[in-house]
């Protein structure tokens, strides 16, 4: 279920806890386990996946969007996310959907980031193909663990991040942790970077999207301890289990 109504920017430290406060708990470990039982053998295939009309062909390795990847594209394409015209880093970008929706959309700069190789490279192939060359847009394909790779003298106005933040371990496969259940601290990480970096542009904007799977509280917290305001933009659910999805945006307190 789609809740686009829960949207509300906090304008205060105080209104920002209050949002906390109404954030589900993380779900017992079962719950998580069986949300997550799905084959993970398929990301050492060959796969193909199609998006608004666009073919994408994944190599092994190559993270397959799920549901929550999905909220992202979509909030792209229909604009809640803006980035005509704006610096835009797609973190953790997979197979380069986000990058070609910048892309076409208009994006002045567009960092396609992940820390897996054989990634970057598919976006980047994937960019190529279906957006080309565009004379106001420059594409950035970067292999980086999370921001270390980035130009110090990057300024940001918009940031994107799906992160596999799951809490509980769900495989011993390294590459199914690596997409899914790296856990909490790669968003603490995230937080860190950013503010010690001062990635952000003035009126920049962070879409994350979390959900009860991953410590939700903890992160969202994190975030506002670290000096951003949280507006919640969409809340999923889906029929059949407990999971509730949020994308946030955050600014910077003083920005706020």
């Amino acid at each position: 279920m789609t809740d686009r109504s829960a949207a509300g920017a906090p304008a205060s430290r105080d209104d920002a806890r209050a949002l906390l406060d109404t954030l589900p708990d993380t779900l017992p470990r079962d719950e998580i386990l069986a949300i997550n039982s799905g084959s993970k053998s398929e990301i050492h295939t060959t796969r193909t996946y199609d998006y608004n009309g666009w073919e994408f062909t994944l190599p092994p390795g190559v993270f397959k969007p799920g549901d929550t990847s999905r909220i992202v594209h979509e909030r792209l394409l229909d604009g809640t996310i803006p980035v005509k015209d704006r610096s835009y880093a797609a973190m953790g970008v997979g197979l380069g959907v986000e990058a070609v929706i910048a892309g076409v959309l208009g994006a002045r700069e567009i960092y396609a980031a992940d820390v897996h190789p054989d990634s970057v490279a598919t976006a980047a192939d994937h960019y190529r193909r279906i957006v080309g060359e565009r004379p106001d847009t420059v594409f950035r394909p970067l292999v980086s663990n999370l921001f270390e790779e980035f130009p110090g003298s990057c300024r940001l106005d918009v940031i994107t991040f799906n992160p596999p933040a799951v809490s509980t371990r769900t495989s011993d496969d390294p590459t199914v942790v690596r997409n899914v259940c790296v856990g909490a601290e790669i968003v603490t990480r995230f937080f860190d970077q950013i503010v010690t970096r001062d990635l952000l542009a003035p009126e920049g904007e962070i879409h994350l999207i979390v959900s009860n799977t991953a410590e939700l509280k903890r992160i969202v917290g994190y975030g506002v301890d670290a000096g951003f305001r949280p507006e919640i933009l969409h809340r999923q659910t889906w029929e059949g289990d407990n999971c509730q999805a949020y994308l946030f945006k955050l600014i910077r307190h003083d920005a706020a």
